[in-house]
């Protein structure tokens, strides 16, 4: 029998509790979760890709499954090269979904033989997104409950 295996994208600029719910669901679903951290070339980056994977790496290490990369390419061929037949996507609100569902149908086009599932976020974390973390962050707001300890305090050194 082969491994389930799937592929968490996303930039993770910082991570927060709203990803780390997603890759925890998923890694309770399938035998190998490889967390793809992208470069998204339309954002503004604050941390490196090498300080999100140290910082995802520190905050999934109760994870035996979970397994953190970089990837520069497309998607699609990044979940073909691991042989992950799904992509686990979060869902916060009605919004995402257009955006989506406008990845999801062009992955179909490159491969259709990899599907999308999408976890619907808890109502805790709806409104979450790594965007307002910074915001937050930014101007010393608490971001306690929106990200992990160890987040926190890197947040905090970037920005004094």
């Amino acid at each position: 029998m082969t491994d389930k295996i799937a592929v968490v994208p996303g930039s993770f600029d910082p991570v927060t509790k709203g990803h780390l719910d997603i890759i925890r669901r998923a890694a309770d679903v399938f035998d190998i979760v490889y967390v793809a951290v992208l470069n998204n070339s339309a954002k503004q980056s604050l941390f490196s890709i090498e300080e999100r994977i140290k910082l995802l790496a520190e905050v999934t290490e109760d994870l035996p499954n979970i397994r953190i990369e970089s990837s520069s390419g497309l998607l699609i061929d990044y979940a073909r090269e691991k042989k992950a037949k799904v992509i686990v996507r979060g869902l916060r609100a009605v919004s995402d979904f257009e955006y989506e569902m406008q990845i999801t149908s062009m992955n179909r086009v490159l491969d259709e033989n990899i599907e999308t599932f999408f976890i619907m976020s808890k109502n805790q974390y709806s409104f979450l997104s790594s965007s307002i973390v910074k915001e937050v962050a930014k101007y010393g707001g608490n971001i306690g409950e929106l990200v992990p300890t160890i987040v926190e305090k890197a947040l905090k050194e970037k920005f004094n």
